[in-house]
């Protein structure tokens, strides 16, 4: 093996030692506005209810205590 390709594959072998952190929900629901404020924008409709969809999901939700 050359030293190149050593360095090389040293170098991957690096890159996937850690894996990526999870997204947290803002950065998430933020990438999702980002991309439905784009589909509206080339008027992509079927795309922006997707992404709709999938903003709502994101959302937090608060629930109200039950009163019993």
């Amino acid at each position: 093996m050359t030293k190149l390709s050593l360095q090389l594959s040293r170098a991957l072998a690096r890159g996937r030692a850690e894996p990526a952190p999870p997204p947290s929900r803002a950065s998430l629901l933020a990438t999702l506005l980002r991309k439905r404020a784009a589909a509206h924008n080339v008027g992509a409709e079927d795309l922006e209810k997707l992404l709709r969809d999938q903003i709502r999901w994101a959302l937090p939700i608060e629930r109200e205590p039950a009163n019993d």
